[in-house]
């Protein structure tokens, strides 16, 4: 089973790719499923027949839809509904409704991934191609369950908010009132809380696995397209989330006789050999400027057959992944620890690092990714820190404060 998501700069044709991509697959001879995660919906353009929340097959052999998260959010609301019920103090507690849980922080992007989850554990198809929409979109979307493992971890127990709220500052004969109706929230409470995190375990492992998930990153030759596409991968690498291939849209290759065209093609050529550069080694695949939008599955298949030429779509296209690693390593160095992990395109100009509790903070330019600390680097001071050869490594030092000696 294969995930291929396709992002890149607004307007630079990322749901064209995604749905050639999606056609070529099918007509290669894979049972494939195209999603539109985008909320502009462009997909159904594209592919000329009209899309909805369930599952429709074009041709033999592929399918498409485009999600529906408010339509989503309902079918699972009752579950979620008992849930909070369940942890309720007083019978009759005013339950958020669906509108108002669709505008808490990460809703959306965490239904987007529980949708993307259960088509590829459902089994039904060889290869699901996601049109992920915008780069930035698309990196909140793939980032989510870090941060949702991280908000679990600062409410769960045992000293998250959870815990303190449950401990309210009262007087003892005052708070002692309180204490049956407490205890039996705390039981549903953390369930929650272990679900989210188990979810979001399960959501990042998904992401994080080479063998099932790329991201391919769709721009034109341009510079603010090439700007953008340094920053997604940026990020995604922060995120160990691996890329395994660029497709660059609209290039002008030849000068066609006229010096307007001409003009184009030499500004492309340069372009070209800038974002190979940038993108090194990852494989750039072409796709030519052609006279009108690629529209229905006959000329979708033909745009996907030119760009890929005899590459399979659903394959991953490059064992030189950016961004894809194994979790951090933490070896034992001297009298304290290293951690390491791959972090390629990043200067280390832009790297930053905190220690916050338990986490270790790393920030490139305006990402983040908060990295879980194992116990024995929870008792540690940061050393130094140090970018070479695609990779960062810090080193600890015990800290006897924290330390139980014999």
């Amino acid at each position: 089973m294969r995930c291929v998501l396709l992002t890149g700069k607004g307007g630079g044709g990322t749901t064209t790719v995604a749905a050639a991509t999606a056609t070529l697959a099918a007509q290669r001879g894979h049972r494939t499923l195209v999603v539109s995660v985008d909320p502009a919906a462009g997909l159904t353009g594209v592919l000329d027949h009209p899309l909805g929340p369930a599952e429709v097959e074009l041709e033999p052999g592929l399918f498409a839809l485009q999600t529906d998260l408010r339509h989503a959010f309902a079918e699972r609301w009752p579950q979620v509904r008992a849930l909070i019920t369940a942890g309720a103090s007083e019978p009759g507690i005013d339950i958020l409704e669906v509108e108002e849980l669709l505008r808490l922080p990460g809703a959306l992007e965490a239904l987007t991934l529980l949708e993307l989850r259960d088509l590829i554990r459902a089994d039904r198809y060889d290869v699901v191609v996601v049109d992920a929409g915008p780069a930035s979109a698309a990196l909140r979307l793939l980032a989510s369950p870090e941060t949702l493992a991280w908000g679990c971890r600062r409410l769960g127990p045992p000293e998250g908010a959870l815990a303190r709220w449950m401990r309210p500052a009262l007087p003892l004969p005052l708070a002692g009132r309180f204490v049956g109706r407490l205890a039996a929230m705390a039981g549903p409470a953390y369930e929650a809380v272990s679900g989210l995190a188990a979810l979001a375990q399960e959501m990042r492992a998904l992401l994080a696995d080479p063998v099932v998930t790329s991201v391919r990153l769709v721009l034109t030759p341009e510079t603010s397209a090439l700007a953008q596409t340094r920053r997604t991968l940026r990020g995604l690498s922060l995120h160990g989330i691996g890329v395994d291939a660029v497709v660059v849209n609209r290039v002008i290759g030849h000068d066609g006789g006229d010096a307007w065209r001409a003009g184009w093609a030499a500004a492309h050529r340069e372009q070209l050999a800038e974002i190979a550069t940038v993108v090194a080694p990852l494989p750039v695949l072409l796709a030519a400027y052609r006279a009108g939008e690629p529209l229905g599955l006959e000329e979708l298949a033909a745009f996907g057959a030119a760009a890929y030429g005899g590459r399979d779509p659903a394959a991953v296209l490059s064992h030189h992944r950016a961004g894809a690693g194994p979790a951090p390593l933490v070896e034992r160095a001297g009298n304290g620890y290293v951690m390491s992990f791959e972090l390629p395109f990043v200067d280390r100009s832009e790297v930053d690092l905190a220690r916050v509790g338990d986490d270790l903070v790393v920030s490139v330019g305006a990402d983040r990714r908060h990295v879980p600390l194992p116990a024995a680097l929870r008792r540690c001071d940061v050393f130094d820190a140090r970018l070479a050869e695609d990779r960062l490594t810090v080193s600890f030092v015990p800290d006897p404060a924290r330390w139980v000696r014999a």
